[in-house]
């Protein structure tokens, strides 16, 4: 039983928690130091002539013209091509996917399916919109007039989830996606801490509402969740169909001291190998999967993720590591919360 004052405190801390339970309790209500949020340019509305601009922090993924945001899966060029201001598939391609990898985020992307209209169902005018690489897929498909099943038309979480309506233009028409995307989260040992979940609005109209997807999605089957880094390329896929993109842009959710991106796989393999300095001082870099490098440091094995093709950064202690091999010998300098000019290189054994 408890004692009056036991009470009394229980009720104290309940109301102390109702009134401070702000989303940040490190700010008081209306606190007028509290910081305020950064000013950002709303962009322009699109028409069907013409794209409109993306806000002032967007990350610009196509603009009409430039293709180096974009490369195959595997890190080498994509064979898709820009033509008359669009990013268009070319039948036997493959997925196109960005070089920068990203996190929960905010995709805009702007489509439009082949006209006249040439198949039927999963014939006509089919592609995707992925994240995590290629494993999480936003339906691409003609839903104007063609019948198909329903967690495999415009805008479904294909497989799993059907749209709430049907809001398809013609084809030929702009469509557009504005998609917010949250990451699945993996513990240190693999095991899923949440799944992944999208909101979808397809032309304006929301057709996915903050969904949970039971994992990957798939043709056949509901594979289960395996872990993957929570920031991974956007990628879009081949599916046979000429369809266009244009005008897309992501806005990255969350703090993040660097960007990230995922290499060509030659690349990365280039960097596994040994490295030394003198007999007492040498260090094994090792490939991991999803465009990760391992480093054993300290007793422990640090996972590397890309800043830029030569610099790579670990994410819970500030281990850095910069490769040089524009010289006759490869190199690799490591630091550690330090300046890269302390740094004093290893040296590659064998090629």
């Amino acid at each position: 039983m408890k004692t009056p004052v036991a009470a009394a405190f229980g009720l104290f801390v309940a109301l102390t928690a109702t009134l401070s339970g702000a989303p940040d309790p490190r700010w008081l209500g209306h606190d007028r130091e509290r910081p305020q949020p950064p000013v950002v340019q709303p962009g322009t509305f699109s028409s069907p002539e013409q794209p409109g601009r993306p806000p002032s922090d967007a990350v610009v993924l196509f603009d009409g013209k430039d293709l180096s945001p974009w490369v195959a899966l595997d890190g080498s060029p994509t064979k898709w091509v820009v033509k008359d201001g669009a990013l268009e598939c070319v039948r036997g391609g493959g997925y196109v996917r960005t070089l920068q990898s990203f996190g929960d985020c905010q995709l805009h992307i702007e489509w439009a399916a082949p006209t006249p209209p040439q198949d039927s169902s999963q014939g006509r005018g089919n592609s995707g919109v992925f994240f995590g690489l290629d494993r999480y897929e936003i339906q691409v498909l003609d839903s104007s007039d063609n019948q198909t099943y329903a967690d495999g038309s415009a805008a479904s979480i294909y497989g799993q989830y059907p749209t709430l309506v049907n809001a398809a233009r013609p084809p030929g028409q702009w469509q557009t996606y504005d998609i917010i995307w949250t990451a699945p989260r993996f513990d240190d040992e693999g095991a899923l801490r949440s799944k992944a979940r999208l909101t979808v609005f397809h032309n304006g109209v929301l057709v996915q509402n903050n969904v949970e997807l039971t994992g990957p999605t798939a043709w056949v089957g509901r594979p289960p969740y395996q872990a993957h880094p929570e920031r991974l390329p956007i990628a879009m896929q081949d599916h046979g169909n000429p369809v266009r993109f244009r005008n897309i842009w992501v806005r990255e959710l969350g703090q993040h001291r660097h960007p990230e991106f995922r290499l060509p796989e030659a690349l990365l393999d280039s960097y596994a190998g040994a490295y030394g300095r003198n007999q007492k001082a040498s260090l094994k870099i090792t490939r991991l999967p999803d465009g990760l490098l391992s480093l054993p440091i300290g007793g422990t094995e640090v996972v590397l993720h890309a800043a830029s093709p030569t610099h790579f950064y670990a994410l819970t202690t500030d281990v850095q590591c910069q490769f040089d091999f524009s010289g006759p010998v490869k190199k690799v300098a490591v630091t550690v919360g330090e300046d890269f000019a302390r740094a004093m290189p290893f040296e590659r054994i064998g090629p």
